[in-house]
């Protein structure tokens, strides 16, 4: 599993020509550093006398962004697992009209498996932002940058995704469902854009 293995290894791997992980991989895991940057402002912010009335609610974000975390990570292997039988694909033969079908139809069905692992990449990191802008407004001051930092970890995760939607719909036959993972796609990164706009903005205010 991608997962378990070190920081060494995995970008190790990233930077071989194995087909797997390749970009999606790498945005998951962005976008667990993202939670994960979320999660350490939260950590420095609980039990903390100055921030007691918000205890409650950080505690919540913690608990949510440790799910994110975990489930970005499970992502990374996920999207290794999606793009192998499109990887495959790629090179089945096309020498007769049989052939030629036969890779279409597979062509379309993995073109769209390895779509969809990226949308959840995209749904994972946005929901991460969200709570990323309640601890940029009240969690710990001292580790305001950190919620900086993980927006803009978080915001290159969720447009680095989008890429691998639009290079697969790209070439799938079936427009209609390509233009359903589009549109999703677009609607997702227009509200990570805000997200990023907002949280970015409070928190240079807090540090300039």
């Amino acid at each position: 599993m991608m997962r378990e293995k070190s920081l060494r290894e995995f970008t190790d791997d990233l930077s071989s020509s194995k087909p797997v992980p390749g970009g999606g991989g790498a945005c998951a895991a962005v976008g667990a550093c993202a939670a994960a940057l979320g999660m350490m402002v939260g950590n420095l912010t609980t039990g903390k006398k100055r921030y007691a009335e918000a205890e409650e609610e950080i505690r919540e974000c913690l608990k949510c962004l440790e799910a994110l975390r975990d489930r970005l990570l499970d992502l990374i292997d996920q999207d290794a697992e999606a793009f192998e039988p499109l990887s495959k694909a790629y090179s089945l033969p096309k020498e007769t009209p049989e052939q030629k079908a036969k890779k279409e139809e597979v062509m379309e069905a993995a073109l769209y498996e390895a779509s969809i692992v990226p949308v959840k990449i995209m749904e994972t990191v946005l929901e991460a932002m969200r709570h990323l802008r309640v601890l940029g407004r009240k969690g710990s001051r001292i580790a305001v940058s950190d919620v900086g930092v993980g927006v803009l970890f978080a915001q290159a995760a969720l447009e680095g995704a989008s890429l691998n939607i639009f290079i697969n719909t790209k070439m799938m036959k079936d427009r209609e469902r390509a233009q359903t993972l589009d549109q999703k796609a677009e609607a997702l990164i227009r509200e990570g854009e805000e997200l990023k706009r907002e949280i970015y903005a409070e928190v240079l205010a807090c540090v300039r």
